[in-house]
Formats: C-alpha cells, sequence, structure tokens
C-alpha cells in the first residue's frame, strides 16, 4: 500500500508538473499567434493512449504511454521530434521561425516562467494555510554524527557562524555548509567559542550521507503509555533521564543505542526531578522501548501569515529555493564533490514522498519539484529550453540566426547528453537499492 501511495503521488506530480511546464510554451505561442501541432502529456512514440483534436482548432491534445515528461510541439521550431520536413517549405506566418527573436525568446522562456510562478503560487497557499514552520538555530545544540567528529565537530557543539553567515535554521545546517562552500565553522564549545576549519575533501562525503547534524535533545518524558510496561513504574512528566544502566545518556539518540542493547531487561535509570538525582526501576520492551512520549523540543518556530503577508514570503521562499538549487547544480557539475552521484531519477523521487497522503507534504514536494524542472530547463543543452534561449539570445545580440542546420545537429548532442544524464540518474538510483 506505501508503494502504491508512492507511485500516486509521483505521477500526479509528474503530470501536474509538465502540465504547467508545458501550457507555458502552449500560451505564449497562441499569444503570438504561432500554431501548435500538439500539446501531450507524457510522449506518445507513435502510440497514444489518448488524443482529441477540437473542431476548428489546430492542437491535437494527447496522452502519451511513455511517462518520461511531454510536449507541446510548435509549428515550424525544430523540436525533439526532429521533424525537419516542414522546415523545407517557405515560412509560414504561423511559424515559430517566422516570428520575431524576441517572441520566439518568450515562448521558449514560458516553459520556465510558469514553472516558477506556480512554485510561488504554491507557497502563498501554504504560508497562508499553513504558515512557515522551522526548526530554529539560536542556541540549539548539535547531535555530531560519526562523519561530523571526523571534521572536526563535537556533540553539544552550537553552530553560530558559517565564515561571515549566520544560520537561521537549523535543518539547513548541511546545506549551507555545503552550498556556501564554508571554510571556517565558529561554534560555542563547553562555554568557549570554538572554530572548526573544514576539509573540503571531505564535501564528497557529505553529499552522500544523510545529513550530519541531529538535534541534540535530551530525554524529557512528556507522558507515559497506559498499555506501557512503565506505566507504574514512578516515572513522571518532566522526568529528565540521564542515565541508563549506568551508562550516561545525555541526549535522547544516547538512549536510544543504549535502550537497544538492553531489549527485554530490568534496568535502572537515572532521572533528574527537580532538584532530586532517583534511581527508577524500569523494563525495557523487546522492541527496545520504554513505552514513554518523549517532550517536544520548543525549538520549532512558526510564523503566521494573512493571504496578503504570504505573497511576499511566497515569492521570497521561491527565489531562496532557486538560488539554493543553483547552488546544488553547480556542485553537481564539480566532479571533485562527486555530488553527481546524488543525481536520481523517478525513484529517487519516489522516495521523498510521505508514505501516508499528506496535503501539506505534497504541494511542498510540487513546488520544490516545479523549481527544480523550471531551474534544470535553464542548462543551456540544445535540448533543453536553456539551449534555445541561448540560440536566440545570440541572434539578438548579433542579429545572425543559426542555421536549421545547425540547430537540428545541435538538438541531436543536447538529446544524447539527456539520454547519458537520464542513465547517470537510474544507475544511481539502482545502485543505492542494490546498497
Amino acid at each position: 500500500m506505501v508503494v502504491l501511495i508512492k507511485i500516486l503521488q509521483v505521477i500526479l506530480a509528474l503530470s501536474v508538473l509538465i502540465l504547467v511546464h508545458e501550457l507555458g510554451h502552449f500560451c505564449f505561442a497562441k499569444l503570438f499567434r504561432i500554431r501548435v501541432d500538439k500539446f501531450y502529456l507524457f510522449f506518445d512514440a507513435g502510440f497514444a493512449l489518448f488524443r482529441f483534436k477540437p473542431k476548428n482548432s489546430d492542437t491535437e491534445y494527447g496522452i502519451g504511454w511513455l511517462p518520461l515528461g511531454g510536449y507541446c510541439k510548435i509549428s515550424g521550431m525544430i523540436d525533439e521530434s526532429l521533424d525537419t520536413e516542414a522546415l523545407k517549405s517557405e515560412p509560414k506566418p504561423w511559424e515559430f521561425r517566422s516570428k520575431p527573436a524576441w517572441q520566439r525568446l518568450l515562448v521558449m522562456a514560458g516553459g520556465v516562467l510558469f514553472n516558477f510562478i506556480f512554485a510561488i503560487i504554491v507557497y502563498i497557499g501554504l504560508m497562508a494555510g499553513w504558515g512557515e514552520s522551522y526548526i530554529s538555530n539560536e542556541n540549539t545544540p548539535i547531535y555530531a554524527s560519526e562523519l561530523a567528529e571526523d571534521m572536526g565537530f563535537r556533540t553539544g557543539d552550537r553552530i553560530l557562524k558559517m565564515d561571515d553567515y549566520t544560520p537561521e535554521r537549523f535543518e539547513m545546517l548541511t546545506a549551507d555548509l555545503v552550498r556556501k562552500s564554508v571554510k571556517k565553522v565558529t561554534v560555542l564549545r563547553d562555554g568557549d567559542t570554538t572554530d572548526v576549519y573544514i576539509d573540503q575533501s571531505m564535501i564528497k562525503d557529505v553529499l552522500n550521507s544523510q545529513g550530519i547534524f541531529d538535534l541534540a535533545m535530551p530525554l524529557i518524558v512528556d507522558s507515559i503509555m497506559t498499555t506501557s510496561p512503565n506505566y507504574e513504574s514512578g516515572l513522571m512528566k518532566g522526568d529528565r533521564i540521564t542515565a541508563i544502566d549506568g551508562q550516561p545518556a545525555e541526549f535522547f539518540q544516547d538512549s536510544r543505542k543504549l535502550l537497544d542493547q538492553n531489549r527485554g531487561q530490568d534496568i535502572n535509570v537515572t532521572v533528574i526531578r527537580d532538584k532530586d538525582t532517583l534511581q527508577i526501576p524500569v523494563q525495557v520492551d523487546t522492541n527496545g522501548f520504554l513505552g514513554v512520549y518523549p517532550a517536544r523540543t520548543d525549538k520549532v518556530k512558526t510564523r503566521t501569515y494573512s493571504l496578503v503577508s504570504a505573497i511576499p514570503a511566497g515569492v521570497r521562499h521561491t527565489f531562496n529555493t532557486i538560488g539554493g538549487y543553483i547552488q546544488d547544480l553547480k556542485l553537481v557539475f564539480t566532479p571533485s564533490t562527486e555530488a553527481y552521484k546524488s543525481v536520481g531519477s523517478f525513484i529517487a523521487m519516489g522516495q521523498i514522498f510521505p508514505s501516508a497522503w499528506n496535503w501539506y507534504a505534497f504541494l511542498n514536494i510540487l513546488a520544490l519539484l516545479s523549481i527544480m524542472l523550471g531551474v534544470m530547463n535553464l542548462i543551456p543543452i540544445p535540448a533543453l529550453d536553456g539551449g534555445h534561449i541561448l540560440f536566440t539570445l545570440y541572434e539578438i545580440i548579433t542579429g545572425k540566426k543559426p542555421s536549421d542546420k545547425f540547430l537540428t545537429a545541435a538538438q541531436i548532442i543536447g538529446m544524447v547528453l539527456l539520454i547519458g544524464l537520464m542513465v547517470l540518474a537510474f544507475g544511481n538510483d539502482i545502485s543505492r537499492l542494490i546498497r
């Protein structure tokens, strides 16, 4: 059932994003009276699951069988179909190639523009409906992974600065460290400030980890399950567990390891209650749990917005996300970081969606993917919008239009590069599944 829910989310997300992107090309083409021959969700490749052509319309609409994208076939344009037959005749007034360069530029940029506008609309809705929640980094201790310790960090450190940047969001610490190519991190450790110098050769390990910083949370009892073997053990709300079976457990993560080692055992836990330190006998169940609910962290901050104030917040968040993803792409194209190993296909996409349907999570991921699709299409590869935009800008600047022969050859080269990228993405996903 979980796999089915994830598959449905991926298909729905892809369908929405493809339609939004191709609608951008379609709308600008129609605005400039350019004929659109086909508007398809997914590729048909000779066979369509569904197709229809309205009366008195030049456009055929349909759904293809190959869910690797979609397309808007614009008359008189060299695209992924490589249909050059129509180009052998004289240009017609309704064809793409007959229009001024600035109009062709807007047609090609329309897909990316619509992706970004769509993300802005979604983020505005999320902020107006749910607000914006994040974990504050102010005075928040980290729980350092083994990799973080190798880099010089220690559990309990409070990150103050990354070079000259003061991080606000705890959950973005790892991303900030990598994206900003941080050389020095200033931390508060045992009451003193300490500088941790980042070995750039370790960035590739950071990129291939699940995150090197966790939130260091003390294990404080909020409530005890009525079915717990420790319901009448003497544990009370507000108790802070600091040791398990005589072993220090300053943070929740420490307790998990120790409890797992004592599955099914009767042990003592050390508890701080007000100003007293107590020893309380408890029973660890066979799954390694005490049957208590830990208190939630008070580090989660929520900003609420009215519909009006959500508009600039949504715009700001969209452009911040665009900037962050551009930085991620720079890392992918930097071989020394080995960030290319993190490139994924639809399999990786499915893994980021929640196991149960959640509209907030789905819309958040949808907006992020819309931004990713928009930025990816700006890469100046001939088969992508970015390649067409580059050639059109060249024409506007120089006054010289690239020949149809050159554009056809460039399109073929671009498609080969895209196929290579797809092979890399699927290869990475398969490798991760095997591991």
